[in-house]
């Protein structure tokens, strides 16, 4: 059986943990390295897209990815108990005319015992910004550690 610690239920430390990990994973760009942190038959809403199955998720990941460009993602835990964990998120990223976006929004995540994701439910709004109004500036990848999150940049 495949775990992916931290599990549930969590603490304030495991599930600031938990959200760390999602934000470094998908801010990697790699579909099949962030398609492990779900289960098999992980269920999502993705704005108004409905996903079904680790497979479907990866796919979607790849179609997200192709199309948003220098993607980097700050998420920050919100609220949790047991095994559920709330957090809100923002991710700029740029489309092939060269426009830039950042994406600001909610999830709501449900784990199983095993600390796989079951159930990712994710409102998102896009809003155009000019190149010089980027906050997030790091080279493609992981966030550093010393780079402020959502509330110390006020957003």
């Amino acid at each position: 059986m495949e775990t992916r610690p931290p599990l549930p239920p969590f603490t304030r430390e495991s599930a600031i943990e938990k959200v760390r990990l999602a934000e470094d994973g998908w801010n990697s760009r790699d579909p099949e390295r962030v398609g492990l942190a779900y289960s098999l038959d992980t269920r999502w809403r993705n704005r108004a897209e409905f996903v079904e199955g680790r497979d479907a998720a990866v796919a979607f990941l790849r179609r997200k990815w192709n199309r948003e460009l220098e993607y980097r993602l700050i998420k920050e835990l919100w609220a949790f108990e047991g095994r559920r964990i709330a957090v809100r998120f923002a991710y700029e990223w740029r489309d092939d005319s060269g426009q830039w976006y950042r994406s600001y929004g909610n999830e709501n995540w449900e784990f199983g015992d095993d600390g796989l994701m079951r159930l990712r439910l994710a409102s998102i709004n896009d809003r155009p910004i000019a190149e010089s109004e980027r906050r997030f500036h790091w080279p493609q990848g992981r966030r550093p550690d010393d780079h402020p999150g959502l509330s110390e940049l006020s957003m």
